[in-house]
């Protein structure tokens, strides 16, 4: 596969990608918070949507991997942004939209602005409303006084040896996204969640309440069992190219 391209992004800032082209309808890959698109489950879908013959497109938000920007200066809805404008310029045609953790927001919120466009959504360990809902009731005091009184704190990662910044504008701007509290989000297609029962950064509880926020006619929540947040074992691996070739 050739290498990277970028996307002159309207505010100034380039979005990475990597675009595949083949059948219709594509898959679009939406990555995780403070993930890229050279993560397992995104080169992983690559190769399978290549074995199908099927355009897929993977790509940086701003701040992360390839893409320009510094992480600490992101929120929703400038990942939002990104995203949207991958799929209107660099994606064609009806799209099957794969979204991780984060993603799976990101996801969802396209589906909203583009219901066109989205013929099926993959959530793999759902975090919408995430900053909110899990992020700030799971930090001590020292982490909410530092994040109230500077702005900003490092957070230690549990995927990664250096600690990575969380903002006070991050968490506050993600409310203007916020789906859980909100109308259910239509979606005329199939919906597939996946969340693993040992998550320790997604519970299944909010798995759940995604699921309920989601209105579809087609849509099917499964539980793997001693699944973890990310879900990139083999056999993990495996079932979302079979939940993906199942919908296209």
């Amino acid at each position: 596969m050739r290498d990277f391209s970028t996307l002159q992004h309207k505010g100034g800032g380039k979005i990475a990608y990597r675009h595949r082209p083949g059948k219709s309808p594509g898959v679009m890959f939406c990555s995780g918070y403070h993930s890229t698109m050279e993560g397992d489950k995104a080169t992983w879908l690559d190769e399978a949507c290549t074995g199908l013959g099927h355009a897929y497109t993977r790509f940086d938000y701003q701040g992360h991997g390839l893409s320009s920007g510094e992480f600490k200066d992101g929120t929703i809805g400038q990942w939002r942004t990104d995203a949207l404008a991958v799929l209107d310029q660099v994606a064609k045609g009806p799209q099957v939209l794969v979204g991780s953790s984060m993603g799976a927001w990101i996801a969802l919120l396209l589906a909203a602005a583009r219901p066109e466009r989205v013929c099926a959504l993959v959530l793999i360990a759902p975090a919408p409303d995430f900053p909110t809902r899990l992020m700030w009731p799971s930090l001590d005091a020292d982490a909410r006084a530092a994040l109230e009184r500077d702005g900003i704190w490092s957070q230690p990662s549990a995927f990664e040896e250096d600690p990575y910044p969380i903002t006070m504008k991050f968490i506050e701007e993600s409310r203007q996204h916020h789906l859980l509290d909100g109308p259910a989000v239509v979606i005329d297609g199939p919906v597939r969640i996946l969340q693993g029962t040992e998550d320790e950064v997604v519970p299944v509880s909010h798995a759940l309440a995604c699921f309920d926020a989601v209105a579809s006619l087609d849509a099917t929540l499964t539980l793997i069992k001693n699944g973890d947040h990310r879900l990139s074992t083999p056999q993990d691996l495996e079932r979302l190219s079979e939940t993906v070739a199942a919908l296209l």
